[in-house]
């Protein structure tokens, strides 16, 4: 058995992103000279790759880890094949190079005279990557002249509730994906000369933009691979049932020269209002959508965090966990704007402290205003369940819960600048100019979510407030987006709708 043939050119990761796209491949060892933004979710995603993989790790107990910090490739290797002559059974990371393709392989567990290989991912099912994945080790190992019996890949399973400590057998589930991945071996020695042929090439190779730009990942060199692409261009059409890519390869890059009677009526309508800077209201709507609501009012949004291994008893893998709420309210039209805020400390189970919080702060007969009503909604269901003894009262202000996306999802409301979405991130420019997410150092849901769990880990009582401070800064300028927000549309409606009846509700 040899657990190195050819020189270190390929790695695993490399082979994968060469099967997405060789150009992707190709400027991966030869960087354009052009600036590509910082990718801080990569990173986390990595981190939290990581996590996944350790506990996996405790599936096989009892096995020897191949580190890869403070080893070259080479001391990994060796360390590899030193391990498997001494008859280890169980091997975390192991690392083996054929043809120059240097691979870890998860978990490798000896059955027999063969061995095992199961590879770790923190999805919910097994996808094409995956197996081509799984592919690239079996193909280097039996390179090598180790055989493998069987190859798993082994995700998480969505359905597990976490309960005391973690099951690590009932988080996991491992299936046998031995014959798929058979089946790619044949075709592997061709895939690795193909790539290796990429890498030889010369100049940066003439592929263009297709939808493996995003497919199964999103490429790093995307502002750099789209820098032709201009403004306001087919690729900014909403919704489904239009090929962008199709429209792209026939010459048809601009909006201006997208056939309309191609279009479904709302993307006809977002391309002629983009170029003619073109407005659409239709007030009676807008009046019927705000006769809807009554006072007091209060603005809600959540800020939540999901992780792959539940951290909290009665949390599913990926659930959505409440931690934070902004609350703006008015008792009546008029009336002086109140602001409520709740973050979650750093450590514990944040739902019972939070949801308690929420229900001394809205009254029960108050019009509650989400945007995207079936997220609060759905989070306010979870709490229910969780706390019978405050179900009812959350029923109560699950009942009055009214979504102010309505109008622009029914564009009621459309002005050019919202470019086919009515995301509130883009109905906010739109219709309050003067209010910007810019310059905000948490300007997402995403990042919000990062920074609580940074926040968690964080022992420096500076950077934890200065944490705290941009957590509460971001959440803030949600519910005061929808603040200034209706207070736009009460402006485009007749005559009544300035006055919203505090004592109606529908």
């Amino acid at each position: 058995m040899v657990l190195r043939q050819g020189n270190a050119g390929l790695s695993k990761s490399l082979i994968l992103k060469g099967l997405q796209c060789r150009k992707a491949l190709w400027l991966t060892k030869h960087p354009p000279d052009f600036p590509l933004p910082e990718r801080p979710d990569l990173q986390a995603r990595f981190d939290l790759g990581t996590e996944v993989g350790i506990l996996a790790q405790q599936l096989f107990p009892g096995g020897t880890e191949v580190v890869y910090e403070g080893l070259s490739f080479s001391d990994q290797i060796d360390r590899t094949r030193d391990l498997i002559a001494g008859g280890a059974q169980v091997i975390y990371e192991a690392s083996f190079s054929f043809s120059g393709i240097f691979v870890k392989v998860d978990i490798l567990v000896r059955d027999g005279d063969a061995w095992q290989i199961h590879e770790v991912k923190m999805g919910t099912s097994v996808k094409e990557v995956n197996l081509d994945d799984v592919a690239v080790q079996y193909y280097v190992l039996n390179g090598c002249g180790l055989p493998v019996y069987q190859s798993f890949l082994v995700h998480i399973d969505n359905t597990y509730v976490r309960q005391g400590p973690i099951e690590v057998d009932r988080l996991f589930v491992g299936e046998d994906v031995t014959s798929e991945i058979v089946e790619r071996q044949q075709r592997m020695p061709l895939i690795v000369e193909a790539l290796r042929a990429t890498l030889r090439e010369g100049t940066e190779p003439a592929i263009d933009i297709g939808p493996y730009c995003t497919d199964p990942y999103e490429c790093d060199f995307i502002p750099y691979c789209w820098r032709h692409i201009p403004e306001n261009s087919v690729f900014d059409i909403r919704g489904v049932g239009v090929d962008r890519f199709g429209l792209y390869q026939r010459g048809i890059v601009r909006l201006a020269d997208v056939p309309l009677d191609e279009l479904k009526s709302a993307q006809r309508q977002q391309v002629k209002a983009t170029l003619n800077r073109q407005d659409a209201i239709d007030p009676q709507q807008v009046k019927a959508f705000l006769d809807t609501l009554w006072y007091p009012i209060c603005h809600l949004d959540f800020e939540t965090f999901n992780t792959p291994i539940p951290k909290f008893d009665g949390t599913r893998p990926y659930q959505q966990v409440p931690f934070q709420f902004s609350i703006h309210a008015q008792e009546s039209p008029g009336a002086e704007l109140q602001h409520f805020e709740y973050l979650a400390p750093p450590q514990g189970d944040p739902r019972r402290e939070l949801i308690e919080k929420l229900l001394e702060i809205i009254p029960a007969d108050a019009c509650v205003l989400a945007y995207n009503q079936a997220f609060e909604k759905g989070i306010l269901r979870e709490l229910a369940a969780l706390f019978p003894d405050l179900a009812d009262a959350i029923e109560t202000r699950l009942t009055n819960v009214r979504d102010l996306m309505v109008p622009f999802r029914r564009r009621d409301v459309y002005r050019w600048q919202m470019r086919g979405s009515y995301s509130i991130k883009e109905v906010l420019p739109a219709m309050v100019p003067e209010l910007s997410y810019e310059g905000l150092a948490i300007a997402n849901g995403m990042a919000a979510m990062q920074a609580y769990q940074e926040m968690c880990a964080l022992e420096d009582p500076v950077a934890l407030a200065e944490l705290r401070a941009a957590l509460l800064e971001y959440c803030r300028l949600d519910t005061l987006a929808m603040v200034r927000i209706l207070e736009k549309l009460r402006a485009l409606g007749e005559n009544g709708c300035y006055g919203i009846d505090s004592n109606q509700k529908t």
